[in-house]
């Protein structure tokens, strides 16, 4: 059986929506309790395929997990049995790659699939293992798994990285918790997920500081203790649902979340035409009877406009006024729900990396196809403002990394519901 979102366009959404927590903090957050023998509980952890597949990896490794109330997970990974991470779920999430650092430092040696996830270009592993190799980590790839051994603890490193990269940061700062001496992380990601692992680890016992700018310095600790934490709201989540109550010109208020996270999402939207007002951990956003305006973007890592909305903020300019250009430069081929898009009559024209869509009065419903996490996402918004019906393929991208969408949309008045059928013999 396949799951499809069937999507009956042009209601306005309108209503109070609670944000989930993050998925892209929970994953290198999951990760980083195998660095510490006793339980710890993490708050605010969404339902979600990428942390069941992170539950399953790190299981199989011997942790030990229990399901608390109210989104809580109890984490204990006291009694490793196995240093080795599978290709069968490696794939599945690229995520995975962050139990290297984790596993290196607890156990002093990892064998880790290279990882798969979205297709949405090549995101190498590469600045993960000299980062490693520099914490006196010999290293090798061989058919197709990262094989990597450490004699004793890890001896902390300065590390300049070449690019910026976010699960590479969080790879480093993990592996360097329990490293012997201080380690210093140069051009390293600044995103709020990124803080969020330094505070969860600070939490229980770490000694991380500078998180949040670009270069983190972490002073190695003998060991870690148990504890709680409860783990931020996802601002790529609740840029999808600001952006959406944007397309169908309605009004939304969403709950616990950090606007300071989102304030080129934000920008963007308010240059867009929307009225949006912040308060104490919600967001406000009208956009009642009006037409958006077209807006010309750039994505690049955080604080600027994240490449997690841009597939979104596209959804947005093919229905408004005037003509928008979208730049991609921090992944290439993530334009593939560019095609799907005009199959509902949108008019985008691809110029390398770049997307200029000029709006167009109404779009009419078709049967598309999902490509990765965050187009699928798109195609739900573009079906929303459609006239009559879409119907969204291999939604299950989708689950990786929304929440109960269909329920949420539902919730705000938006006609979309999910079905399942046979796949075909």
């Amino acid at each position: 059986m396949v799951d499809k979102l069937i999507i009956k366009g042009g209601t306005p959404l309108q209503g109070e929506v609670r944000i989930s927590g993050a998925k892209n903090a929970t994953l290198p957050i999951l990760a980083a309790c195998l660095l510490s023998k006793e339980p710890i509980t993490l708050f605010n952890v969404p339902h979600l395929q990428d942390v069941t597949t992170m539950v399953e990896l790190l299981s199989g490794m011997g942790a030990q997990f229990m399901i608390g109330e109210r989104m809580s997970l109890e984490v204990n990974a006291r009694d490793l049995i196995d240093s080795y991470a599978p290709y069968a779920l490696v794939r599945k999430m690229r995520a995975s790659i962050l139990v290297l650092g984790a596993l290196l430092a607890r156990c002093g040696e990892a064998i880790v699939s290279l990882p798969g996830g979205c297709a949405i270009g090549t995101r190498p592993v590469n600045l993960h293992i000299q980062g490693l190799q520099a914490m006196g980590v010999k290293m090798s790839v061989e058919n197709g798994y990262i094989k990597a051994k450490a004699k004793g603890r890890l001896q902390g490193a300065t590390i300049q990285l070449d690019t910026i990269t976010v699960t590479g940061t969080e790879n480093l700062m993990t592996a360097a918790t329990l490293a012997k001496g201080k380690t210093v992380i140069k051009n390293a990601a600044r995103e709020p997920e990124v803080v969020d692992l330094a505070n969860f680890l600070n939490s229980i016992g770490a000694n991380i500081s500078d998180a949040g700018t670009d270069t983190i310095t972490i002073e190695g600790v003998q060991q870690l203790t148990g504890g709680y934490y409860r783990i931020l709201p996802d601002r790529i989540e609740a840029a999808t649902y600001l952006i959406a109550t944007a397309c169908t010109r309605g009004f939304i208020r969403l709950k616990d979340i950090e606007a300071k996270h989102l304030e080129a999402v934000i920008h963007t939207l308010r240059e867009a035409g929307a009225e949006i007002t912040i308060g104490d951990h919600w967001i406000e956003l009208d956009m009642r009877n009006k037409r958006a305006k077209a807006v010309n973007v750039i994505t690049a890592p955080y604080p600027a406009f994240p490449t997690d909305v841009q597939a979104q903020i596209m959804a947005l300019n093919i229905t408004a006024e005037g003509t928008g250009t979208i730049t991609e430069t921090v992944f290439e081929n993530r334009f593939m729900h560019a095609q799907e898009m005009r199959r509902m009559g949108a008019d985008i024209t691809l110029k390398g990396n770049t997307a200029i869509c000029k709006g167009v009065e109404k779009l009419t419903g078709a049967e598309v196809m999902a490509t990765d996490l965050r187009a699928s996402a798109s195609l739900v918004l573009a079906g929303l403002t459609a006239e009559g019906e879409t119907t969204v393929n291999r939604i299950y991208h989708i689950d990786r990394g929304y929440e109960c969408i269909e329920e949420k949309l539902s919730q705000l008045g938006g006609k979309i519901k999910r079905i399942s059928v046979s796949e075909a013999p």
